[in-house]
């Protein structure tokens, strides 16, 4: 049976991993679309910095947020300038981080939906008067739709499981950044391996219901 405190870090990991694919999706879906047109010789700097987090370990991405966005760093002196004060150890700091950590798991996906777009349909609309953002909302967002839920599947599955990141940038406080895979360190560290098996249980289920969905997309978008 879970306890109060598992129940708690379950919602606040929900409440994380919805808030953060939300502004992933606003964020990549543009970046994705110039990703996948550009000619600029930007285009491979920009693409490689998206995909850092795929090759970095968690722990160095934790640290270097944790000391860029700390009191005392620069940034974190014009944050609390500006009233949005440190970031570290705070919900809005998980949200930071997490958005930074999952970005290559929405923009790869979305980025390959885009690229296989035929430009016949883009041509069409703008003969008949459509702007590039119209084009882009009414051709471009419903060709891709599969790849929209790919991308938004597979960034809230990995804000869900993420550990490395949060734990050095959000630390371990109950109801504010403790999350399931903390809340399960602390069942382990605690040699409470019941508790820890019905909440590693439940990621594990999740897991595999977002793989069996992300592939029957796939597979549709291949037919």
């Amino acid at each position: 049976m879970l306890t109060d405190s598992d129940l708690t870090a379950i919602w606040l990991t929900l409440k994380l991993a919805a808030l953060v694919t939300v502004i992933l999706l606003l964020l990549s879906l543009p970046l994705a679309w110039w990703l996948a047109r550009t000619r600029s010789r930007w285009q491979a700097p920009v693409a490689a910095i998206v995909a850092m987090p795929l090759v970095l370990p968690p722990t160095v991405l934790g640290f270097y947020l944790l000391v860029g966005l700390s009191p005392n760093s620069p940034l974190g002196q014009a944050l609390d300038a500006v009233g949005i004060g440190p970031l570290p150890f705070t919900f809005a700091g998980l949200v930071l981080a997490s958005v930074i950590y999952s970005l290559p798991f929405v923009v790869q996906p979305l980025q390959a939906a885009m690229q296989v777009i035929d430009e016949r349909p883009l041509e069409v609309a703008a003969t008949l008067g459509a702007g590039p953002l119209d084009r882009f909302f009414t051709v471009v967002l419903p060709l891709c739709w599969r790849g929209i839920v790919i991308a938004a599947v597979l960034g809230f599955a990995h804000t869900l499981g993420e550990f490395g990141v949060v734990l050095m940038i959000g630390g371990n406080i109950e109801g504010e950044t403790r999350v399931i895979a903390v809340q399960i360190y602390d069942h382990v560290e605690a040699l409470n391996y019941g508790q820890a098996h019905r909440l590693s249980a439940l990621m594990l289920v999740f897991s595999f219901s977002v793989l069996v969905l992300m592939y029957s997309l796939d597979r549709g978008r291949q037919r």
